[in-house]
């Protein structure tokens, strides 16, 4: 990590992630997968500042180029990395945090990766990154930067040992020994129901120092967690799928 970020770095990263190919799917245009959109349907700016005019950059390159370098100019105008970061399609943003963070500061890594945790439905699930990169971005980043001042506190005061849970359905339930867990039980109950399934809760114990960061944004007492030193992994004896979650 630099002690000041290096934006023209930054820059060139996503710049590259631009050019990468739109994958098109069985819905395209409406559906597509990149870095930058997830939709062929894209709208460019006209000579007046106030209107846009929809494209299909799916349909032939002079589009797709036309895009590219509209989306590439709003790149070199910003002055902040999160900014940047907040131009990317959301399940693209831990590459590219991990491929930009040779060029970040602590901070601004921290600042990044925290978000971009929050908004990934699915982070463990991302092929480009394995559990060790994942761990590693945690590991790196300034602890005080990845959370808000009361999360902050709110670790600092836990107990040196803690009690946390885990929800999983028959989609994710290799994935026991993952780094995103709970405080709270009744979340973990959501998520082990939330596709309707007859899903599993396990309790664990961990000691306060292999937590990594408290996230209350979405109301779920997430703890993110070194899974190594998770201790006492047991399934929750009194699962029941007539509970109420205010989310």
């Amino acid at each position: 990590m630099r002690k000041e970020t290096d934006l023209g770095g930054v820059k060139a990263i996503a710049k590259t992630l631009l050019m990468t190919a739109v994958n098109q799917t069985p819905y395209s245009p409406m559906l597509v997968q990149h870095p930058f959109t997830s939709s062929g349907l894209v709208a460019l700016p006209t000579d007046r500042s106030d209107n846009f005019k929809p494209i299909d950059i799916t349909l032939n390159e002079e589009n797709l180029k036309r895009w590219q370098e509209s989306v590439g100019q709003i790149i070199d105008e910003t002055e902040n990395p999160y900014h940047i970061y907040m131009l990317l399609n959301p399940p693209y943003a831990l590459t590219f945090l991990k491929l930009a963070s040779p060029y970040l500061s602590r901070k601004d890594f921290a600042e990044i990766l925290a978000s971009a945790w929050i908004n990934c439905e699915a982070p463990h699930n991302d092929p480009d990154l394995s559990k060790a990169d994942l761990l590693f971005m945690f590991k790196s980043a300034d602890p005080k930067a990845l959370m808000e001042d009361e999360e902050y506190e709110q670790l600092r005061e836990l107990e040196d040992t803690l009690t946390v849970y885990r929800g999983v359905t028959s989609y994710n339930a290799d994935n026991v020994k993952a780094l995103s867990w709970t405080l709270n039980k009744e979340t973990a109950k959501w998520f082990a129901h939330r596709f309707d399934g007859d899903g599993t809760v396990y309790e664990a114990q961990i000691d306060k120092k292999h937590i990594f960061a408290i996230f209350n944004g979405r109301n779920e007492s997430e703890v993110v967690l070194d899974p190594q030193y998770l201790t006492d992994i047991t399934e929750d004896q009194d699962m029941t799928s007539d509970f109420s979650l205010s989310m």
